[in-house]
């Protein structure tokens, strides 16, 4: 009796954390919150369920009847442009609206794109196709950020896996699905647009049940405890003089303590960049993922060009979706347990790993072959999501909860306004206009002069660590460990009191495969150090 009361009343201390979890209690509590998870991660699985999307260019170039020229110089570009202007946008009403509502507006985003492409008949029904599709980008942080405002913090972990390997399993079942149904089943490219319009609208319906969180990162941070509000990380780190703490401001003060924070977050960050390992990883961020989305963007059309085949069933675009996410997966898997001191050796690796991308890019543009084609994007998505899970380990671990979504943010963007530059440049019909081939080209000497400057700054950096290290140390590096090494330097780093300086898996703004892949592990990584 004596342990069965005591289980009756356990919860009750929990009470000021409603957030549901898996914590010893009523069977109800557990059930409910098995059940949350379990239905979060069928929306995210479902959400993916579009096995049309890896065919939307030979679509195009087929039965729409439009040119390859309209394709890659009208076209294709707003992508590029729409997706900047509604990145931030999208970024702010995630968290003022808690979500959901965007998670909805992904929803009817991505049914306007396949009505449009069902029922559009000139360039600019799919441009605005484009535009609709920029929206369903930028909003895929609602779903990364959703699931971790519903949980507590230490299941942010769990659900991190959870939720990445629901939305994995989704991208690689779309991609066979769609690739057995038009090789296997001879479904025409018209019927394969309207099977992912039904997904679309069964996700779009599972999405209204999802539960709205009552908190989330920057708007909505208080969360009221027995009538009052209670500070924010942010004003527990930094209390501000004769600041008060745990009530209520008035609306004025309250904006005025909004903007002092984002100043505050903007310094903070500003001193966080004399950091050299977080610096190289942001700049890797921009340079290399702008030039990373511009071949995602345009490499069906280049698979068209050196493979124009009218017979459908010979179309293995979604054969190549999916083993470029499945090696995605694994190498992002592997990134966890490579051991060096990134400190020394990370300029090095970058380089390394952007002149294999070079070569691999070059191969695309030179070859005839459709299957070196493949095989080289394949590999090329492959260094890309390697790197991926570094970078975000590299700049989170030096960063607290606040300024990681900051920092990625603003990378994000760069890399967007950057990618939005170039595609104006050689891709537009305003500006170069570019065959697809020729733009390749391009895309190779982008990706040779990064290398260059890597290694370049790799030999650099070495004469100059030999040169001075009797006289200063080298500065300290993180290092990708495993989830048991991690656990055990997070306590110590919890008790390090690095947190007065704001120092201790986007969305932050991770955009397509990069996102899904990126965001948890970055929610994950803040949140350990925060």
């Amino acid at each position: 009796m004596a342990s069965s009361s005591q289980r009756v009343e356990k919860p009750v201390s929990l009470e000021p954390q409603p957030e549901p979890g898996p914590e010893p209690g009523p069977g109800h509590e557990l059930q409910s919150w098995q059940w949350l998870v379990f239905y979060l991660c069928f929306y995210g699985f479902m959400a993916q369920m579009r096995p049309g999307e890896s065919f939307i260019t030979p679509y195009l170039l087929g039965p729409a009847n439009f040119t390859k020229e309209q394709v890659t110089n009208e076209i294709t570009p707003v992508l590029s442009y729409s997706y900047l202007a509604v990145l931030v946008p999208i970024f702010l009403l995630t968290d003022y609206l808690r979500y959901k509502p965007v998670l909805l507006l992904q929803g009817l985003s991505y049914i306007s794109v396949w009505l449009l492409l069902l029922f559009g008949h000139s360039v600019l029904h799919m441009q605005f196709m484009e535009f609709f599709y920029s929206l369903t980008m930028a909003a895929r942080i609602a779903y990364s950020s959703y699931i971790f405002s519903l949980v507590r913090p230490a299941q942010y972990q769990r659900m991190a896996g959870y939720s990445r390997s629901a939305v994995l399993l989704g991208v690689f079942t779309s991609s066979v699905l769609g690739q057995l149904l038009v090789t296997v089943g001879k479904v025409s490219f018209t019927a394969l647009n309207y099977i992912s319009l039904a997904f679309l609208i069964f996700s779009l319906i599972l999405a209204m049940f999802l539960k709205r969180p009552k908190r989330s990162l920057f708007f909505n941070r208080s969360e009221p405890a027995h009538g009052e509000a209670s500070p924010s990380e942010l004003d527990k780190m930094h209390p501000g003089p004769g600041q008060p703490t745990g009530r209520k401001l008035h609306g004025t003060l309250l904006a005025s303590w909004r903007d002092w924070v984002l100043m505050r977050m903007l310094r903070e960050l500003g001193a966080s960049l004399r950091v050299p390992q977080l610096r190289l990883w942001s700049l890797w961020w921009v340079f290399n993922s702008a030039g990373y989305y511009l071949i995602v963007f345009y490499v069906h059309i280049l698979w068209n060009v050196v493979d124009p085949t009218k017979d459908t069933t010979k179309v293995y675009n979604g054969g190549v979706d999916a083993a470029s996410t499945l090696l995605g997966a694994i190498t992002s898997f592997a990134a966890g347990f490579v051991k060096i001191q990134w400190a020394l050796w990370a300029k090095l690796i970058i380089g390394g790993v952007t002149a294999v991308q070079a070569g691999l890019i070059f191969l695309m543009y030179s070859t005839s072959s459709i299957w070196l084609c493949y095989v080289a994007f394949v590999l090329f998505r492959g260094f890309y999501q390697f790197l991926v899970p570094i970078a975000i380990f590299q700049i989170a671990s030096s960063l607290s909860k606040e300024l990681c979504a900051l920092v990625f943010g603003i990378n994000t963007f760069l890399a967007t306004v950057l990618k939005t530059i170039i595609t104006l440049i050689v891709s537009d019909k305003r500006g170069l206009g570019l065959q697809v081939h020729s733009q390749f080209l391009v895309y190779f000497g982008y990706f040779v002069v990064l290398s260059v400057a890597y290694f370049l700054g790799a030999v650099l950096g070495t004469l100059w660590h030999f040169l001075g290290s009797h006289h200063q140390p080298l500065p300290l590096g993180q290092e990708l460990r495993s989830p048991l090494e991690e656990k055990a330097t997070q306590v110590l780093s919890l008790q390090d009191g690095a947190l007065s300086n704001l120092q201790p898996e986007a969305t932050t703004l991770a955009p397509e495969d990069s996102a899904w892949a990126a965001a948890p592990v970055l929610k994950d990584q803040c949140e350990a150090k925060a």
